[in-house]
């Protein structure tokens, strides 16, 4: 969990708006202000969130590249080491390590390896799975899934003051605004 040392006992300060545009609006605004360590939630994707709250940074690719590498690797070696050192064996007088019929193999693995490490990757990234998180807390989140739009600044943020905070997250127009125990 992310506790600030000077505020343990809270996790941060949650805005409840209406609409998308509202909460794409405050996003925006909450990150001119400066603050970096907030999260967005919504009932469906909305286009531009991510970069209004400032998440840019997006490493299954880095995952499903190293996957695919470990992949294509182990099934050449597999290849390698079965036609050349294992079994060598002529046929029809190609050299043992003939590369162009080692391809379709390792095509295969590479993209098996690929897929389960971006499968694996996505869930490891996202935290999943989460029993628990802090927000569930709020009584008001429960409609998180159906059509309200919540924005939480965390308390580990160091421009969090949380008379400061609540008053900016005020200037907002928020339908309501609720503290976040941890």
């Amino acid at each position: 969990m992310n506790e600030s040392p000077t505020y343990g006992s809270v996790y941060g300060l949650m805005a409840e708006f209406d609409s998308a545009q509202e909460l794409l609006a405050a996003a925006h605004k909450t990150h001119q202000e400066g603050y970096r360590k907030m999260d967005a939630y919504s009932p469906f994707p909305i286009e531009g969130l991510a970069d209004a709250i400032g998440f840019h940074k997006n490493r299954v690719s880095f995952v499903v590249l190293i996957g695919g590498l470990i992949g294509l690797m182990s099934a050449y070696a597999l290849q390698y080491w079965v036609a050349v050192i294992t079994f060598p064996t002529n046929v029809g007088g190609r050299p043992y390590h003939s590369w162009p019929s080692f391809i379709i193999v390792t095509f295969e693995l590479t993209i098996l390896f690929g897929g389960i490490s971006s499968a694996v990757g996505m869930i490891a990234l996202n935290g999943l799975p989460m029993p628990y998180h802090p927000v569930f807390n709020v009584p008001a989140f429960t409609q998180a899934s159906e059509n309200k739009f919540f924005l939480v600044v965390e308390a580990s943020d160091p421009q969090y003051d949380p008379a400061g905070t609540r008053a900016f997250l005020s200037g907002l127009a928020p339908r309501m605004i609720a503290e976040v125990p941890s």
